[in-house]
């Protein structure tokens, strides 16, 4: 078996498509009345902001957990450390606190903080599966070996033609 590099497996989602997710993650998580929004930082805050207009939902705050070291072939996930917590007076035991983040790979960011807030409801744009089990609302699911670029994560660039040149 030959190891792939992450962009050979690569799901590409555009700014279009990220909306179009986040909006029916919104459609999926409609019919409850959500205190309020915790995005997941950094790449829960756009599908976030998308999820809170969506519903109408004004209260947003953030949780800061870095968990991803390493760019590429050489990323991977170090030991968590939580850089910053959500108004603990909003938050309380997570009942009625929707947490927005843009993936769940491992699932280990969401373990900890489902550990901090066991009543909130967790929804994710984007799922694998070792991940699945700890959110509760989800778009789509893509392989575990599957490496998502995110439309922040990419920028427009030239490409030379097949044949010939410009």
């Amino acid at each position: 078996m030959i190891d792939r590099l992450p962009h050979e497996k690569g799901f590409h989602v555009s700014w279009d498509q990220l909306h179009r997710d986040a909006r029916a993650l919104a459609w999926r998580l409609d019919g409850t009345e959500w205190r309020a929004v915790v995005a997941v930082t950094r790449g829960g805050l756009v599908p976030a902001m998308i999820v809170a207009r969506e519903l109408d939902i004004r209260t947003i705050d953030t949780i800061s957990i870095r968990s991803y070291k390493g760019v590429g072939a050489e990323a991977g996930q170090g030991q968590l450390e939580v850089l910053n917590k959500p108004d603990p007076v909003l938050m309380g035991d997570g009942q009625g606190i929707l947490v927005i983040d843009d993936l769940v790979d491992s699932g280990r960011t969401l373990e900890l903080i489902r550990e901090m807030y066991p009543k909130a409801h967790f929804g994710t744009v984007y799922a694998k599966p070792k991940g699945k089990p700890m959110v509760q609302t989800y778009v789509t699911e893509v392989s575990q070996d599957t490496w998502i670029f995110f439309p922040w994560d990419m920028a427009l660039q030239y490409v030379q033609p097949y044949r010939g040149e410009d």
